[in-house]
């Protein structure tokens, strides 16, 4: 079998080409032809210069993620950058598609880099917990300047070929045929002496302030709060302004091998395989194919409906959205429209993308009008008996083969399908607001859910750009059904003795954006809320009542003022007092840890019990869930993998010291304890 390189000869250039679909990643096969490659290039004198190029969608994306995990096989990353960039003949990178992580420092390691103007470049390394390992942070500073590399190798965004331009990373743009323009290039600069190596510029690097780091650092320290390699990353770049590249090679090297062996990189890594393990249905009937999705249907242009069918206009699908009122719809779509202008306003969008995007909307308030659609979604208020006569309806109007999909977020979705003639075709579609930003989606397969339904709703959960993940039947799926229990305790121990602040700092602390009561005023106090004043059996009830909804009311849990920022409340601590005096409850000093072992716990054996279950596939997809859907910090890897990072058997001695007082609603689950006993672990 032929390798993924081949060489072939125009004139006295040497192309370089790789094939390896889809991504031509750079696997070992594929660094060994380049080695062999520019050998050939050397060995030739009739070469004069040399073009590395790549067949298919796109230049190297970076590493082979099969090898992942395995033993490293030479030759390494950075033997083939310094094989390219020793090159005594010089050798010009011709980019397409995406260069990202190993791909742009093979790029770095060329002496030139000839782009197609839709190209993008990037480092994205630091998304994985890591650092570009090749020399990448010593060079990307002495070809793009210093700031474009810290902004590079901290976020992991790519950044276009046009801006890539702009700071001298690449050298010329391409408008057409990228490979005859890249060979033209080389011919060029092929008696161009001495040879242009990254390694060995200074110019960037000696203009750089010093002061510029610690800016940085402050500047982003909300990004980074937590995560250990964005700080790497700077350091990295900090010392290739100080240090010659020689011995700046070497403490990236130390710096990489700190994070690659810590556990936020494991973490890291953990969730980038999960997502695309979340996208696999188990024991899906061998050539299922999905349904032709065409046009989509969006019954409510609330909140939830618009941002939903954002989602599906901006992917270009048509989309008909229903509502009951002309008030009501006209709000829906001057909501959504304005969602894509601000879009605009941030360069994200531009004006003509704004107006396809709406042009592909039908607002109306004929519910006849579904009647055309292949797939329609509910997304009216989450009560049972409502979404129970919408099903009934829109069975009567929706086509065959039309798929039903449910918004609901906690409702039995048995119950609503059994309300149709076609229950196969109904499935749920539980998206997180802001639907339009949010990218989880929980696909809640029933009972009688068809697989190529199930895979429909997959395949269009990703079309949508959403990372969708199935999700068995019980009330509030995977991600609520854990949340409620954070909530419950995070409830119970306000009336024994802990404040808000307290248990949202513990929170704050451990990562996540925010607490369960500043989470519960940023929502609205008032959601599920039973809506009758005189009836007060909680502190919600009593907050209620008081007009204290969140920060939409100024008041909640916390007190705002009138840029929503937050105090602590002795009006709320005398209404928590109150209840605790009410219920006969005995106040105590709480300690963080036990808000941790009754909140975090809590959720890791919940997710146990799901897993026992079948409600979620693996333990994997709930990780996802709630890194995507709850913001559950991405360095911590989801819960699931945190509570093997702790150890099993540590979960059960801290939820076992608080068995008491977690009682009676708590039992443990049979396979978290089975699994603690045998020291075996959910994710690894």
């Amino acid at each position: 079998m032929p390798g993924p390189i081949s060489t072939r000869r125009h004139g006295d250039v040497l192309i370089v080409l790789s094939n390896n679909p889809p991504v031509n990643a750079l696997s070992t096969a594929v660094r060994q032809g380049l080695v062999d490659a520019i050998a050939e290039a050397e060995a030739d004198g009739d070469v004069r210069a040399v073009v590395i190029a790549c067949e298919g969608q796109t230049f190297f994306a970076g590493a082979d993620i099969s090898e992942f995990g395995k033993p490293p096989q030479q030759p390494w990353l950075p033997t083939v950058v310094e094989a390219i960039e020793n090159c005594s003949k010089p050798v010009v990178a011709a980019i397409h598609g995406t260069a990202l992580g190993g791909g742009l420092e093979i790029a770095l390691g060329c002496h030139y880099r000839v782009a197609d103007a839709s190209a993008k470049l990037g480092t994205p390394e630091v998304k994985l917990g890591l650092l570009p390992g090749a020399g990448g942070t010593q060079r990307l500073p002495r070809v793009a300047g210093v700031r474009k590399a810290l902004e590079m190798v901290t976020s992991g965004t790519p950044i276009g070929a046009r801006d890539g331009f702009a700071c001298g990373l690449v050298d010329r743009l391409v408008e057409g045929d990228l490979i005859p323009h890249a060979v033209a290039y080389a011919e060029e600069v092929r008696d161009v002496r001495p040879l242009p190596k990254s390694s060995e510029r200074q110019g960037k690097i000696e203009e750089c302030d010093p002061a510029l780091f610690d800016d940085f650092r402050k500047a982003n320290a909300k990004r980074f709060r937590g995560f250990d390699a964005p700080e790497a990353n700077i350091k990295a770049v900090q010392i290739a302004c100080s240090t010659p590249y020689s011995e700046g090679v070497v403490e990236e090297r130390k710096l990489f091998m700190e994070l690659m062996t810590g556990a936020q990189s494991a973490a890291q890594r953990h969730l980038f395989f999960a997502e695309r393990k979340a996208g696999r249905i188990d024991r899906l009937p061998e050539n299922t194919a999905p349904r032709a999705i065409a046009r989509v249907g969006v019954i409510g242009a609330g909140t939830m409906g618009g941002g939903i069918a954002m989602n599906f206009l901006s992917a270009g699908i048509p989309v008909t959205i229903v509502e009951m009122g002309q008030e009501s719809l006209d709000r829906g779509t001057g909501i959504m429209r304005r969602n894509y202008e601000a879009s605009a306003a941030k360069g994200k969008l531009t004006a003509d993308q704004v107006e396809t995007a709406m042009d592909y909307l039908q607002p109306t308030l004929d519910f006849a009008a579904l009647a055309d659609c292949d797939l329609v979604i509910e997304a009216v208020y989450e009560n049972m008996d409502v979404k129970k006569e919408v099903f009934e309806r829109v069975d009567k109007i929706a086509k065959p083969g039309a798929i039903l999909a449910s918004n609901t977020s906690y409702l039995d979705l048995n119950e609503i399908a059994a309300v149709t003639s076609r229950p196969a075709d109904v499935v749920g579609l539980h998206f997180f607001s802001p639907a339009n930003i949010m990218k989880l989606i929980e696909v809640v397969r029933g009972d009688a859910t068809a697989p190529d339904v199930l895979l429909t709703a997959m395949t269009l959960g990703k079309r949508i750009r959403k990372v969708p993940v199935v999700a068995g039947v019980c009330h509030g799926f995977i991600g609520n059904r854990m949340l409620r229990q954070r909530q419950n305790e995070a409830t119970r121990l306000l009336l024994e003795g802990a404040s808000p602040e307290q248990i949202d700092r513990v929170h704050v602390d451990f990562g996540m954006p925010m607490g369960p009561f500043q989470m519960q005023d940023l929502a609205g106090v008032d959601i599920g809320w039973h809506r009758d004043p005189s009836r007060v059996e909680t502190i919600r009830d009593q907050l209620c009542a008081m007009e204290r909804r969140g920060q939409k009311t100024g008041a909640g849990f916390y007190d705002y003022d009138d840029k929503r920022r937050p105090t602590p409340s002795p009006l709320v601590q005398q209404v928590i007092e109150d209840f605790s005096a009410r219920n006969g409850v005995q106040r105590r000093e709480i300690t963080d840890q036990e808000i941790v072992e009754r909140t975090l716990y809590t959720m890791v054996n919940e997710g146990a019990k799901i897993l026992e279950e079948g409600i979620a596939q693996r333990a994997s997809d709930i990780d996802v869930v709630w890194v995507y859907g709850y913001g559950w910090p991405v360095y911590r890897g989801g819960p699931m993998f945190w509570a093997d990072s702790e150890g099993l058997a540590k979960i059960v001695d801290g939820l076992r010291r608080q068995e008491e007082r977690l009682k009676p609603e708590f039992s443990f689950s049979n396979l978290l304890l089975d699994m603690a006993a045998k020291g075996d672990s959910f994710t690894r």
